[in-house]
């Protein structure tokens, strides 16, 4: 039953039952309609009072029935909001929890709210590209007052419910538990007439004009791409400048048009793609887990102590390994360092500071790390000393230790082999900064046991991270697919574009920052390590030699002062370098290759496109799960605009017809041998289908 309907006294009682949050679905919908009119035809019953089982008392609509026909069936939250707020009895909403979205609009319809301290109260539909569309818009600033509901519904951000105590949103805000609390006060309003309702509240801000065109500015430069939180700005003016019924249909009007632009549908497919990439078809959801309380990190470099940092800040105890004391302590210092900033910034307190510096701590013994119940290593990017890593772990760690390699490219069946318990090992790919990105790959070697991977995934949660599981191959999702999209960056050099054209490009379109500068910023060295070992395993993979030439320059990047751009002491910003350039045009006449001019639509294609090709290759081996999991991956750990919804994404916008006809075209180019497209991609693209 997804609502109960109980008689307390001369009160009824209808309790929201739909777990996780009590979300909205059709079922609810029509037992919140059911058990008003059983209420409202029951004469004993003088008042009604709607709240929400377990731990939420709505967090709004039902996730599960989004894009189903389910989510518009009568009763819609409209006409369970109308019922509500049409009754001839008092209606009071005990919240706690989460109230939010659907359930704040619903709580809004009745005509009292009591509400528990440390409620979380919120309309976070602009983070999903939309706006609140059953009344949200029109009811909140006539309780909340026009400054405060419109911060509300642009940022989306939940607000305690002791906050907005002083305001008329909440008849009380109470300690005790909320249902009793609401009963209490039902019994007080029983015979009070005539009923307020929240659409009769007038709105009383002098020189409105003035502060929604200062808020349709601000709001206009801060949104970016995204047309939702400037369509908010519009649906609260509408409610001073309109009549209530108005109001509400022009907020309808507008939700109608944000459901079908691409950024909405890119924000809710990023939504549904989070949550889809914590599920594996042959993991089921129950599978036991081990417990992780405390962890162990080999390595105090930038990446080791990175890691450490997640688990501190999700209060688990680590240890850090190194070889040596002075390594251990610059490596310690510099995780100190980076607490006291964010305690400078006002962003951590002072006992939690405290806290974290304390659960980290270092050691120079494997011996002291044997107890703990993850080890993940962080050392440098070589098998050969991989290998000896792995091979001590296996000599100490106790049984049922998980053993975790940071590896980004390296083969982790083989790492696994190094051991006597391939099924503990896995890899655990962070991105740097490792305290900052949000994403992390968890790579699931030939023999990972199962709950190795249910236990790895569950602990990404646990430390905020978007956790995307990958088969083992070359680079595994993220570095396989970067890979083509840098070879093409290189082509795009030699044939004419400056590495300040192919980043502006790309920059255009919303990524956080181009190949060349993304190079700079993680070492250009690194690429170069890389390649080396390319062109003996895989001689046949063409490269452009621009980095080779830039590196044996000595231009590594920002580390070094200077990369693909010149670089300022103490100044991060990329000055377009003349020798680079000279370097780049020297290097197309050797190779007789006469330069031309290249449009912007081309860099971006053929670097999206490279990317999406390797990605068809990545799902039909089944090293990816869902074309989804791609997505995640580059909209969390490689700075792929969020209002694309992902590389995949992006090409079924595009259409996959419209990607394999461009990709043809750029086959007849330099090195066309790049452009065969993937058997997937040709199918779905013949079939007129799509990736999701």
């Amino acid at each position: 039953m997804s609502a109960e309907y109980q008689v307390n006294g001369n009160i009824a009682v209808i309790t929201l039952n739909n777990p996780p949050v009590n979300g909205l679905g059709h079922s609810t919908r029509t037992a919140i309609v059911n058990g008003m009119k059983q209420a409202l035809n029951d004469d004993a019953v003088k008042a009604i009072v709607i709240t929400g089982a377990g731990k939420a008392f709505s967090g709004g609509a039902d996730i599960k029935e989004f894009n189903s026909p389910k989510a518009s069936a009568e009763p819609s939250l409209h006409t369970v909001i109308n019922v509500v707020e049409g009754s001839t009895k008092p209606v009071v909403a005990a919240i706690h929890t989460v109230c939010m979205g659907g359930g704040l609009e619903l709580a809004l319809g009745c005509n009292y709210r009591v509400a528990a301290k440390g409620a979380q109260i919120a309309l976070p539909e602009v983070k999903l590209g939309i706006l609140p569309g059953a009344g949200g818009t029109q009811r909140l600033p006539r309780v909340l007052g026009l400054e405060m509901a419109l911060n509300m519904i642009v940022s989306g951000t939940p607000v305690p419910s002791e906050k907005l105590a002083r305001t008329a949103i909440f008849n009380e805000v109470v300690e005790a538990d909320v249902l009793t609390a609401a009963l209490a006060f039902a019994a007080k309003v029983a015979d009070v007439r005539p009923l307020p309702r929240v659409r009769d509240i007038k709105i009383d801000y002098p020189n409105y004009e003035a502060y929604l065109q200062f808020s349709r500015n601000t709001v206009r430069a801060m949104a970016g791409p995204f047309p939702a939180p400037l369509k908010c700005v519009e649906a609260v003016a509408a409610a001073v400048t309109k009549k209530f019924d108005d109001g509400i249909k022009f907020e309808r009007e507008l939700f109608v048009d944000l459901v079908q632009t691409t950024e909405s549908k890119a924000l809710r497919h990023a939504f549904f793609g989070e949550r889809a990439a914590s599920k594996l078809p042959d993991v089921p959801e129950d599978t036991p887990t081990r417990p992780i309380k405390s962890v162990a990190v080999i390595g105090a470099g930038t990446m080791g102590g990175g890691i450490a940092m997640n688990f501190a800040n999700a209060g688990i105890p680590v240890q850090i390994l190194e070889m040596k004391q002075e390594a251990l302590e610059k490596g310690l210092a510099t995780i100190r360092k980076n607490y006291e900033n964010t305690l400078k910034k006002g962003k951590l307190t002072q006992e939690k500071f405290e806290q974290r510096v304390a659960l980290i701590t270092g050691t120079l013994a494997y011996e002291d790390i044997a107890q703990a119940d993850i080890v993940i290593e962080a050392v440098f990017e070589d098998m050969g000393v991989k290998e000896q890593v792995f091979k001590k772990l296996d000599e100490v760690m106790k049984p049922g230790a998980i053993l975790a390699s940071n590896t980004s490219t390296l083969d982790v069946d083989k790492i696994a082999d190094f051991t006597k318990r391939p099924e503990d090992v896995i890899g655990t790919h962070f991105f740097s900064p490792a305290n900052v990105m949000k994403l992390l790959e968890i790579v699931r070697g030939k023999k990972t046991a199962k709950d190795v991977l249910a236990t790895v995934l569950g602990l990404s949660k646990k430390i905020k991270k978007t956790g995307v599981v990958s088969g083992v191959c070359d680079g595994f999702i993220g570095n396989r697919m970067i890979e083509q999209y840098s070879r093409q960056a290189g082509f795009l050099l030699e044939e004419g574009c400056t590495p300040e054209q192919v980043d502006k490009a790309v920059e255009k379109l919303g990524f956080a920052m181009g190949p060349f500068r993304m190079g700079d910023l993680a070492g250009n060295d690194i690429g170069w390590y890389i390649r080396k070992r390319r062109y003996v395993e895989k001689p046949q993979i063409t490269y452009s030699k621009t980095a080779d030439l830039l590196c044996e320059m000595g231009r590594y990047g920002q580390k070094t002062g200077a990369g693909w751009y010149d670089y300022k002491p103490g100044d991060r910003k990329a000055y377009p370098s003349a020798v680079v350039n000279d370097m780049i045009i020297k290097h197309s006449a050797d190779l007789s290759v006469e330069r031309r001019k290249i449009s912007d639509q081309e860099i971006v294609e053929r670097l999206i496109f490279a990317l999406v090709n390797e990605a068809a290759y990545i799902l039909e081996e089944g090293i990816a799960t869902r074309a989804s999991d791609i997505d995640m991956v580059y909209l969390t750990g490689y700075g792929f605009p969020l209002h694309t919804g992902g590389p995949m994404f992006y090409a079924d916008t595009v259409g996959l017809t419209n990607v394999v006809m461009s990709m043809e075209k750029y086959a007849k180019g330099r090195h066309g041998d790049a452009w065969k497209p993937a058997p997937l991609l040709a199918k779905l693209a013949a079939e007129g289908k799509t990736f999701n």
